[in-house]
């Protein structure tokens, strides 16, 4: 019998805390634009890797603003769908 219970019998990650670092690290290198490593991420501290996550959502996030009042600003002002600008006749030319 143990005589301190625990989940773990070793020391070592979690699997949920795992998942987050490969996705964290996964995050940066495929998202960092170029400037990240998989081996500089894997060894950069828990705050820097934060502090990097953090800038690169804000940056996207920035984006997307922008290009929401381009998208509001190109839309006409009404929805309302019409039609060709044709007077229909009633005579036929075959």
């Amino acid at each position: 019998m143990l005589h301190f219970p625990s989940v773990l019998t070793f020391f070592g990650l979690t699997p949920q805390y795992r998942s987050l670092v490969f996705t964290q690290i996964h995050d940066l290198v495929y998202h960092g634009g170029g400037g990240f490593l998989h081996y500089e991420v894997y060894n950069m501290p828990i705050w820097m890797r934060r502090f990097h996550i953090q800038k690169i959502n804000e940056y996207h996030e920035k984006q997307n603003e922008e290009l929401e009042k381009v998208k509001n600003k190109n839309q006409p002002s009404s929805n309302k769908v019409t039609g060709p600008n044709v007077t229909p006749t009633s005579n036929y030319n075959f």
